[in-house]
């Protein structure tokens, strides 16, 4: 190939390199020499400056869809005077013109687009400080809590999420001005700290409540102990001390609750020693009542007994032999009672008869009742002795029990 080309082949619609591999771009009825590629074919001197050309026009092209998109930053204005500045006279082939319209009409959009962008950032300013406004006031509204009626647990998680809150508003939320920042802050650690100072004195409060009813119920539970030994005797006094506990106050939940347990097996034991008393009666009365039904049946003859002198007799037998057997379970009192009182109704009847008949202070009549009566009296009388000789207070008191029914009767006998 010759070294020397032809003019024609050196001609871009936008430009031309001449002999001495100058490059020149057309503006209009002009041209200017963008520069000279000495060591290259004019080809490739036309290819390196529209290749500046296409550079360039790629910036213009990427600032353009970024306008439109709305993702351009702030200082887009500042990039289409920059462009504005390099395609005054560039080093580049291409059409100058058209790109220079691109960028001048750029620059009313970027425009815009500052205007719109600074509304935006105005406005999530301002949500930004309602947002830490909130904040401010719901810790104002926490602490401004009655402290009766205060979850310490809850409110203070609920401070450390507005304090989290708070932190993430300031680290990742648009700038707010540093007074009104500064401002809010100021209430909301006030109000936190008004918080916790209420909550301290809360719960030292509590402490010392705690350690004042802890106190008063350790001396109630050593009371309690103490009456272990007496048994069912001690009862009456556990039901007094129990008195005494509900009116002690009450301290933390956890403790209330050790506190409770101790006290009440003090008073399991004295209720399981009724218990197993009551078990002990229940057995008995179980037994009685087998002596009793039997009785009954001994005692079933009566009713076809015509002689109240002889009636009397055998019941008077009956009904001392009735009083020894002692309690009967309650479920059946009222049908036993009730079978002994048709004998007794029946012998009743029987005298009532006689009263009408003949003088009713028969002496034969009398001195019968009476010597079964004394016998019986002073039986009894010394089992009283030798229960309280015993010291065993519940078989002397139905000795006693016993004995007042039957001199009772005795009394009824007369002279």
């Amino acid at each position: 190939m010759s070294s020397t080309v032809s003019e024609a082949s050196n001609e871009k619609p936008w430009g031309r390199v001449d002999e001495d591999r100058t490059v020149y771009v057309r503006e209009g009825d002009n041209e200017r020499a963008v520069g000279s590629f000495p060591d290259g074919t004019p080809e490739e001197a036309l290819a390196y400056f529209t290749r500046k050309f296409s550079d360039l026009e790629g910036q213009v092209t990427l600032l353009e869809a970024r306008i439109a998109r709305g993702t351009a930053e702030g200082s887009v204005a500042e990039t289409v005077t920059k462009l504005q500045a390099q395609l005054v006279e560039p080093a580049a082939v291409g059409d100058l013109a058209s790109l220079r319209a691109r960028v001048e009409k750029l620059g009313g959009k970027a425009a815009e687009l500052n205007e719109k962008q600074q509304a935006e950032r105005e406005a999530a300013r301002q949500e930004a400080l309602a947002k830490r406004e909130a904040i401010a006031v719901e810790a104002e509204r926490l602490a401004a809590q009655p402290e009766a009626s205060i979850r310490w647990k809850d409110t203070s998680l609920a401070f450390e999420q507005l304090f989290n809150d708070w932190q993430a508003a300031q680290k990742n939320g648009p700038q707010v001005a540093k007074s009104q920042a500064d401002a809010l802050w100021k209430r909301f650690r006030a109000a936190r700290q008004s918080f916790d100072t209420a909550r301290r004195a809360h719960f030292a409060q509590m402490d010392a409540t705690n350690k004042d009813v802890k106190q008063r119920k350790e001396r109630i539970i050593a009371s309690a102990e103490a009456l272990a030994p007496r048994g069912v005797d001690g009862i009456s006094a556990y039901r007094s001390l129990l008195d005494e506990w509900k009116n002690a106050g009450r301290a933390s939940r956890k403790i209330d609750d050790q506190l409770w347990a101790r006290f009440k097996a003090a008073g399991d034991v004295l209720y399981q020693a009724k218990a197993a008393e009551e078990a002990q009666s229940s057995e008995e009365e179980a037994a009685n009542l087998l002596a009793k039904q039997a009785l009954l049946e001994e005692a079933e003859p009566i009713l076809a007994e015509k002689d109240h002198v002889a009636a009397r007799k055998l019941l008077t037998a009956i009904q001392i032999r009735w009083d020894e057997i002692g309690r009967v379970p309650r479920a059946s009192l009222r049908d036993t009672e009730a079978q002994l009182r048709k004998i007794e109704d029946h012998v009743k009847e029987l005298e009532d008869d006689h009263w009408k008949k003949s003088n009713p202070e028969t002496k034969a009549r009398s001195e019968g009742l009476r010597g079964q009566l004394e016998d019986s009296i002073a039986d009894l009388t010394a089992q009283i002795a030798a229960a309280e000789a015993a010291g065993d207070k519940k078989a002397k008191a139905e000795a006693e029990s016993k004995l007042a029914t039957q001199q009772s009767w005795l009394a009824a006998l007369g002279d």
